[in-house]
């Protein structure tokens, strides 16, 4: 009875091996919607030159669907109720995985979706008005010590990147400045060139002509590795925060339950887009630099990401509307 019991789960098996390489061979014979952000961004950006060589690749169009709504959540929730099939996709930045820390979504981001793998990373650069007499992060830091609450910061919003970079800064540093949020991010920068806020973590290409024009000072980039965006300036990290990190990334997903063999194809050919040259060049112009790793590594980056930003998060009581 065993042995035709091992034999029968063997050959059941082989049956779902084979049905997943027949699907992913056929795979695909019609349009794939590629789900990302509000047009015009950098999600929408990137997202089109990956449609663009899912397209070229496999010789079937991709639509780009942008669901830019209540940051993420609607987009997601699209893709983790679509069709397992591998015909829906996801393409956003970790606050799919951020915002359930802050508020409840309808969906649950280690549940219902399949990493695919990491297709871009954009840094934000610890910028500060010229006014203020510091020239490195240690000075930065210096000064808060010295002024506890007396020095402020601008973000674009509550519990978006510049905002959680800005806390981890806090809590590393062992600072206290305060949070000014304000509606959107060119808001915030004009708030910041103004003198009305001391500094901030906006994202690379929003500060790139700022830095430019000495309207702002930047000290520090927020990469663990130095920025191909902005190479002459120091990590975060090698400034006096040894381990501090806080990038945007940007992942692509497919749903639940979709077989391994179409997930492994979707990796292929998306990280094969990716190392394109003028694919690269493109993204850096924009302040993106571009990653496209295995699934497995996309998968520990992110459980890496979500065991920083929920204590974060939690530490400084942050709730998102």
């Amino acid at each position: 009875m065993l042995a035709r019991v091992v034999a029968w789960i063997f050959l059941a098996g082989i049956i779902v091996v084979g049905t997943e390489t027949a699907s992913a061979q056929n795979y695909p014979n019609k349009p794939i919607r590629l789900v990302t952000a509000e047009a015009g961004g950098g999600a929408d950006f990137l997202a089109r030159l990956i449609a663009q060589g899912l397209a070229a690749g496999f010789g079937q169009q991709v639509i780009v669907d942008n669901r830019g709504a209540a940051s993420g959540v609607v987009a997601a929730d699209t893709v983790a109720k679509a069709p397992p099939d591998g015909y829906t996709l996801l393409l956003y930045s970790g606050v799919i995985w951020t915002l359930p820390f802050m508020r409840k979504v309808p969906y649950d981001p280690a549940r219902d979706f399949l990493p695919i793998t990491l297709a871009a990373i954009s840094p934000n650069i610890l910028v500060v008005n010229p006014s203020v007499p510091a020239n490195s992060v240690r000075d930065l830091i210096a000064l808060a010590q010295a002024r506890p609450g007396q020095l402020s910061y601008a973000s674009s919003g509550i519990g978006v990147t510049p905002h959680l970079a800005a806390e981890l800064f806090k809590a590393m540093a062992g600072v206290n400045i305060v949070h000014v949020p304000y509606k959107g991010q060119a808001q915030a920068l004009n708030e910041l060139i103004g003198g009305q806020v001391q500094l901030m973590f906006p994202n690379a290409a929003s500060v790139a002509p700022h830095l430019k024009s000495g309207r702002l000072r930047p000290l520090a980039v927020t990469s663990a590795q130095p920025s191909k965006l902005f190479p002459d300036l120091p990590t975060m990290a090698s400034s006096g925060l040894p381990g501090y990190e806080s990038v945007v990334m940007f992942g692509t997903f497919a749903p639940a339950k979709t077989p391994a063999a179409l997930v492994t194809r979707l990796n292929q050919e998306i990280v094969h887009s990716l190392s394109k040259s003028d694919t690269r060049e493109k993204l850096l112009a924009v302040g993106v630099e571009t990653v496209g790793n295995s699934q497995e590594q996309f998968a520990a980056a992110i459980k890496i990401d979500m065991a920083r930003w929920s204590k974060v998060i939690k530490d400084a009581g942050i709730r998102a509307d």
